[in-house]
């Protein structure tokens, strides 16, 4: 939907291939089967979308979505520490993917240029190595194919894409492509908040240690829409969380620290326990092809997807449209395009997958010498971040995807993280007093 909004600004008529129905509402499509899962919309991501689309934050927040500070409304355990709850440095906005999507959907498809053909799929691209001229699409039901001519063809198809192996039909080498799998298993499952909780409530994270030699996992709960909390439990490759209804409460309690589980253990559970295993980060670097043929260009899911406790996916995407618009706004070339977007991908991959490579069990290229020490350093920073303001909003803007990650290497940066820490990191949770009366009462 980003995109097609970047589009009608370039073009006159834009299609969307969409295979699924799409919902009349606020509800989980079985397009996105990770929709039911904990979905963060970092800041840079937030902004990127309401630049593509104005008023979209308002209405969103106006839909119940939840606007949370942080650090100050972040309740967050760090593989370093509890992270300080200074004055408000970025924010994350958290809702529900199935209103999220809703939201923006239906502030896309206002503008008449842009139609949607759904329950229909893309069976392969028309033209040749040197230019795409549209794309075959297919009927999910009849089975009637149509040729859709295009000026330009833009795969979002996310995490599926099949554009490696329609580029091979072209006549185009393969594709390199890299991936970093900590056999990450996710379980969600929604709650009623308390009433005194269901509004002005932090995140509350537990993540895992990648150093520790054991499995990492990790426990969130989101504030989201209509007075309820949504909670991801997840696991690396021989610590997943069950979806047995009875033991979700218990692995929230095993993590590094209980808060989450002790938040929920009276709260009323309104959804049965969902699980998935499709978070491996996988990267294809189609900006590396010589030859690339123009009317071509693929960004989010079908460029690069990441383990999704880091919550960059959808803030990448819509980072991502904005490549695109700013490429065909200066006349670029498809590839000089795509080379773009692979920019705009780099920081996040390699902070995904840089942390993942550590967990016990992971399955992916080894760390080489210099990534080993930027790592360190990281380690070192993210320690630093628990006392240190200034680094912690260093760490934040570029987290956030607010900042470019060259921000985490500056003069002053640098200096405090190897100076370190200067102060206590709290060994309790950050919750307030107030914060936890309104839960347990």
């Amino acid at each position: 939907m980003l995109t097609a909004s970047v589009l009608v600004r370039h073009y006159d008529e834009i299609t969307v291939v969409e295979r699924d129905k799409l919902p009349d509402g606020p509800s989980p499509r079985s397009g996105v089967p990770q929709a039911r899962h904990a979905h963060l919309l970092m800041s840079g991501g937030a902004r990127a979308i309401d630049a593509v689309l104005p008023g979209t934050l308002d209405a969103l927040f106006d839909a119940g979505a939840h606007r949370i500070g942080v650090p100050n409304d972040l309740v967050s355990l760090s593989a370093q520490g509890w992270v300080p709850r200074f004055p408000e440095m970025q924010f994350i906005v958290t809702c529900s993917r199935g209103l999220l999507d809703w939201v923006v959907r239906s502030r896309a498809l206002r503008d008449d240029k842009i139609s949607v053909l759904t329950g229909t799929e893309p069976v392969s691209l028309l033209g040749d190595r040197d230019a795409v001229t549209g794309v075959l699409v297919e009927d999910r039901v009849s089975r009637e194919r149509i040729s859709l001519e295009a000026d330009l063809v833009v795969d979002a198809t996310g995490r599926g894409s099949r554009l490696p192996a329609w580029l091979a039909e072209l006549g185009l080498p393969a594709v390199e492509s890299e991936s970093v799998d900590s056999g990450l298993a996710y379980a969600t499952r929604i709650f009623r908040a308390p009433p005194p909780a269901a509004s002005g409530f932090p995140i509350v994270n537990v993540q895992a240690n990648p150093r520790d030699p054991h499995p990492g996992c990790t426990a969130t709960l989101l504030p989201i829409e209509d007075g309820r909390w949504l909670v991801t439990l997840s696991g690396t490759r021989g610590g997943e969380p069950s979806t047995d209804e009875s033991e979700f409460v218990g692995f929230a309690r095993s993590v590094r620290d209980p808060v989450v589980g002790e938040l929920i253990a009276s709260a009323e559970p309104l959804s049965p326990v969902y699980g998935s295993h499709s978070t491996a980060n996988r990267r294809m670097y189609f900006e590396r092809l010589r030859s690339w043929p123009t009317g071509l260009v693929a960004l989010g899911d079908s460029v690069a997807t990441y383990n999704p406790v880091y919550g960059h996916g959808m803030s990448i995407a819509a980072q991502s449209a904005q490549a695109l618009d700013a490429g065909l706004r200066a006349g670029d070339s498809a590839q000089r395009i795509q080379r773009g977007i692979g920019k705009v991908v780099d920081g996040a991959w390699a902070m995904a997958t840089n942390q993942d490579i550590l967990y016990p069990g992971a399955v992916g290229k080894p760390l080489p010498l210099a990534g080993r020490v930027l790592q360190r350093y990281v380690d070192r920073l993210v320690r630093t971040a628990t006392t240190e303001a200034p680094v912690t909003r260093a760490f934040l803007d570029a987290f956030t995807l607010s900042a470019p990650m060259a921000g985490l290497v500056s003069p002053r940066v640098v200096w405090a993280t190897m100076r370190g820490p200067r102060g206590e990191v709290s060994p309790e949770p950050t919750l307030t007093a107030d914060e936890r009366d309104r839960v347990t009462g």
